[in-house]
């Protein structure tokens, strides 16, 4: 299968993109967007370019004019396909299919009437009716309307139903109604009041504002439920379930939107990544992601006006409103922030930090390719500054306690070297000295068992920092086990709380709370989710154990070895019991088998 040639720097693009939705752009030698594309995996979707021969020669000839390519994440497949629309109409690619105008893109409407008619429309009018839209594409709105009319009998039909319609007698109940698809309006079976209610939640589905909806009906559900109208239970509990794995709310398109500029940023503490993305007619046409690096601790609101500075002068763009996650430091004459706190404007905020977001695991992951040990001491740089060390932690070790009602306490203890986990080095241990479910006191048996061994065979070779898995009462624990071994001011050690990822210090009742985005977060939890893993895996074992073989150690007679070629056989204890007792005999014999059948059978 022949593969296209491509420079290494467009490999490297391609080698880290994200399996995420998303629109990519290619661009020729002299820097012309030449094709713009959507993707439900931009990762897989922008490979396959290179690596296969393709049969249509205008898609050989756009590979081949491939100099370079860029990308932008959006939430959805929807969105990206709303995107790339928006894209195609602002840059008029030469390699892509030409788009139509906007006014062939169809709305949603909510007619203004007593009896409210839901339709799909191309046209606008001003009759007071409700437009929702424009949708990219007709799939999506069809789609749309279908989930409404799945959930709601609205009408369909185009009588004009007022009162005096209704009062003189002139509707006719027509096969819609039958089939349960209409209330019967048009005979005054279904008053304004309910069927108003009806259509102001087929608006907050238009408009995305599915929650409040999602509540109502949540609670509609249980008050049904505790009344015992189960069927009608049910019924809403599928609406519900419909309108929960419904998205109707593009947010790439929205008719509110127009002209507007939006910066999202992610802080990285040594770099800002500032994402600036443009909006024209409700669709993002622009977008770029800028990266600085702090030489003086500058603040956020000083990174933004370096950017609001360098996009105006690189796109010769004169700013009227930006939408903005807080206020710049500097005042710009004339332009209107925006910090928006909902709706739309948030929703683009959002889609934009996302960029920014994504830019800087781009470039870690780019570090990561060209100089492995950068991005580790990076990383342990982070843990040191963020845990207060006096030294890079270059070994670390994480400790968990597993029991379930006192039976079977057992911990585990993993390892993990140049913030990679060490497996070779993972431990377990079987709770010795103490009686019942007590964590802080095996905290302690464990980690005095651990250290006073460590000491005695590898002393060099003692951890940076220990984590324990818990909070301030397994802390102290393990606080008190190192002061009993004189490692106290050796070794480091903080507590994690598994509710809000708090990190707890000896000695400081207040927790630390660290960035959810941070890598010294991200490794003390890869650390405690592979220590819980690790212990529940041994604890398992040896309850399950435990459980197979107590109904046959205490059978006179039958040794370790007459057992273990039971449970080798028949797999369980259940089903030895199931088994005759010539089976039996054909592995034990038959002498053995008479012990072993009559002890399973015997009465309680």
């Amino acid at each position: 299968m022949a593969k296209y040639e491509k420079s290494e720097s467009l490999k490297e693009k391609i080698s880290i993109l994200p399996d995420s939705p998303g629109c990519y752009l290619y661009y020729d030698a002299a820097g012309t967007v030449i094709y713009v594309g959507k993707a439900k995996n931009l990762k897989r979707r922008v490979s396959s370019y290179f690596n296969r021969q393709h049969d249509v020669i205008r898609t050989m000839l756009l590979v081949r004019n491939i100099a370079d390519m860029r990308y932008i994440v959006v939430p959805t497949e929807e969105d990206a396909l709303n995107l790339e629309n928006s894209l195609i109409k602002e840059y008029k690619p030469r390699y892509n299919v030409l788009l139509k105008d906007d006014k062939s893109y169809p709305w949603i409407v909510v007619t203004k009437e007593h009896f409210p008619r839901v339709f799909m429309t191309r046209t606008r009018i001003k009759d007071g009716s409700k437009y929702f839209g424009p949708y990219a594409n007709t799939a999506v709105a069809k789609t749309v309307l279908n989930l409404i009319r799945e959930l709601y009998p609205v009408r369909t039909c185009r009588h004009a139903i007022t009162p005096d319609y209704v009062a003189k007698g002139k509707g006719r109940l027509c096969l819609e109604y039958h089939l349960k698809n209409c209330q019967g309006c048009c005979v005054g079976l279904v008053g304004e009041e309910e069927y108003g209610e009806m259509m102001s939640h087929v608006r907050q589905i238009l408009r995305g504002d599915t929650q409040e909806l999602l509540d109502y009906l949540r609670g509609e559900m249980m008050r049904l439920s505790e009344e015992l109208r189960f069927e009608e239970a049910q019924a809403i509990k599928d609406k519900y379930q419909l309108i929960e794995r419904y998205q109707s709310k593009s947010v790439i398109v929205s008719q509110t939107l127009d002209d507007i500029d939006v910066f999202g940023v992610d802080d990285d503490k040594e770099q800002v990544y500032v994402n600036y993305m443009h909006v024209r007619r409700g669709a993002i046409v622009r977008s770029i992601t800028l990266e600085y690096k702090r030489r003086m601790d500058e603040s956020v609101a000083q990174i933004l006006d370096y950017a609001l500075t360098e996009i105006a002068e690189k796109f010769s763009i004169k700013y009227d409103e930006v939408v903005i996650p807080e206020l710049p430091e500097s005042a710009f004459d004339g332009v209107v922030f925006n910090i928006p706190k909902r709706g739309d404007k948030l929703k683009l905020l959002e889609v934009s930090t996302h960029n920014a977001r994504q830019n800087k695991i781009d470039a870690l992951k780019m570090m990561e390719k060209h100089d492995p040990e950068k991005r580790v001491e990076r990383t342990l740089e982070r843990i040191k500054s963020d845990f207060r060390l006096t030294e890079l932690p270059r070994h670390i070790e994480c400790f968990d306690n597993s029991n379930i009602q006192g039976t079977n306490p057992v911990a585990s203890c993993v390892v993990f070297r140049n913030a990679r986990p060490s497996k070779r080095d993972y431990r377990h241990f079987n709770i010795k000295t103490v009686v019942g479910p007590d964590d802080f006191a095996s905290m302690k048996e464990v980690l005095t068992r651990r250290y006073t061994r460590m000491m005695e065979e590898a002393p060099d070779d003692l951890p940076q920092l220990i984590v324990v898995d818990g909070g301030k009462g397994q802390l102290s624990a393990a606080v008190e086990a190192l002061d009993d071994m004189g490692l106290r001011g050796t070794i480091a050690v903080v507590g994690i709380a598994k509710r809000l990822e708090e990190i707890y210090f000896p000695g400081d009742s207040v927790p630390l709370y660290i960035d959810k985005n941070s890598e010294s977060l991200r490794v003390v939890q890869q650390l405690r989710d592979e220590a819980h893993r690790f212990g529940i895996t041994h604890h398992r074992n040896q309850r399950s154990k435990g459980q197979i073989v107590s109904e046959l150690d205490g059978v006179k007679g039958v040794g370790e070895k007459t057992r273990d070629a039971l449970l080798q056989h028949f797999k369980s204890v259940k089903r030895l019991r199931e088994a005759s007792i010539d089976s039996i005999a054909d592995i034990v014999g038959p002498s053995k088998a008479s012990i072993v059948y009559n002890a399973l059978h015997a009465p309680e």
